[in-house]
């Protein structure tokens, strides 16, 4: 069940993350962005602000893909 919740708030939080930054990209990397995101951004909201439930792990998802794209724009997709 926990993959099925992963998948779900991944594709959710990966395609909310994209049209805030602004990037164009297909349903399998929008799909795998927001589920890194859950990954990062949820772990790192659970332990730092000691919050849990959904909201904790979707607001979390949405930062951390943001934080994914900005990191790829920033040192990959200029090499």
């Amino acid at each position: 069940m926990h993959v099925l919740y992963l998948v779900i708030v991944g594709a959710a939080a990966g395609f909310l993350a994209t049209r805030l930054m602004d990037v164009q990209t297909n349903v399998v990397a929008t799909v795998a962005i927001g589920i890194a995101g859950a990954l990062i951004g949820g772990l790192v909201l659970r332990f730092l602000l000691l919050l849990t439930g959904v909201a904790a792990g979707f607001i979390g998802a949405i930062l951390g893909a943001a934080l994914l794209i900005w990191l790829y724009q920033t040192y990959i997709q200029r090499r």
